[in-house]
């Protein structure tokens, strides 16, 4: 760890809308801790909200603050104990978002993602990129709990996805769908077009992907069934497509006030709803369909445990991750890569950054 310097090139993110990039210390491991050099980080949906002042105050909690958890890299020092458990330089990893105290009843049932402690780094907690400093950077350190190694055979660019995958993969598993299923994905962005996949890899019968334009044609690359709402009313043309009798599991990765709405209206009777993503604004469900015909509805927050199932999946194919790849750029290129996420340019689905 001595051989290496000093400083390092990173966005900083110093108020609302204010990113620039900036030299600053590379920072130190602690004793469970690897410090990595990053490799490759995506900007991922939530970044504007952060970077935007959406959540400040919670993400993060203060200026100046480094965004990014969606990376991959190399490992260039372990502290102590994370040595004693094997992690060493060299390693090629994948970084996920959260670290749990390890502690509370959440942590240790495995709902690492719900920790009891959020936010309180003297217990051990991290969200790396959210509240803790990110991987817009040339150097992050993550607790050796955030990051998993992946395989020569995906690449630093596929492994900056693999956060995302688990989460699309988080989001079919809890609405726990079976061999055979008819699934509903709402929303045909990168992480609508993973569930896609994942419930595919899972074993469904049929995935119906609604939405509109580009995006909503590559999920024929995944064999989707397409369902365009700017053509026809989303809930009839679901309904039409299933005999009258709805899908057995829906996934919202838009969570609009109207795709939360039309979830639950395109769901069968002791069917689930997933919500995935966080609604921005109130939404009145229709309360009476669910009660009545026992619907199951869950909330999705990140993943847990899932990265270390979704790298398999992508390492062999199951999971294409690379086809979502549209645009890459240097880190010092920053405000045009966050241009061309946000504003779409060129068909933009998921930007890498290479610091």
């Amino acid at each position: 760890m001595s051989a290496l310097p000093v400083e390092m090139k990173a966005m900083v993110l110093t108020g609302v809308k204010e990113i620039n990039l900036q030299t600053v210390p590379i920072p130190r491991p602690g004793p469970e801790d690897v410090l990595c050099r990053v490799k490759a980080v995506a900007i991922c949906g939530t970044d504007p909200h952060i970077i935007e002042g959406a959540h400040q105050g919670r993400w993060p909690k203060a200026y100046p603050f480094i965004p990014g958890h969606e990376w991959a890299g190399e490992v260039v020092a372990a502290g102590e104990k994370a040595a004693r458990f094997g992690w060493k330089a060299g390693d090629r990893v994948a970084g996920t978002s959260h670290a749990g105290c390890g502690f509370c009843r959440m942590c240790t049932t495995g709902r690492y993602n719900m920790c009891e402690n959020y936010g309180r780094e003297d217990l051990g907690h991290r969200q790396y990129g959210h509240y803790t400093n990110g991987a817009y950077a040339e150097y992050v350190v993550h607790s050796m709990k955030s990051v998993h190694k992946i395989p020569d055979s995906i690449s630093f660019n596929e492994g900056a996805l693999v956060d995302t995958t688990s989460i699309a993969l988080h989001s079919i598993k809890r609405g726990h769908v079976q061999p055979g299923d008819t699934v509903a994905i709402f929303g045909p962005g990168p992480m609508g077009l993973l569930a896609v996949q994942c419930a595919y890899a899972v074993g469904a019968g049929r995935v119906l992907l609604v939405g509109a334009g580009e995006r909503l044609a590559k999920g024929a690359q995944y064999h989707a069934e397409l369902v365009d709402y700017k053509d026809r009313d989303p809930v009839q043309a679901v309904l039409e497509a299933t005999g009258g009798r709805g899908v057995d599991v829906t996934v919202d990765c838009a969570c609009t006030v109207e795709t939360m709405v039309q979830s639950v209206q395109v769901t069968r009777k002791g069917g689930t709803v997933v919500f995935t993503g966080v609604p921005l604004q109130p939404v009145q469900l229709p309360m009476q369909k669910i009660v009545l015909e026992e619907m199951d509805i869950f909330g999705v927050r990140a993943n847990r445990g899932t990265c270390e199932e979704s790298i398999p999946l992508i390492a062999n194919g199951k999971i294409d991750v690379k086809s979502l790849i549209t645009h890459e750029f240097p880190l010092e290129e920053f405000p045009r890569a966050y241009e061309v996420f946000t504003k779409r340019i060129d068909g933009a689905l998921k930007v890498i950054l290479h610091p």
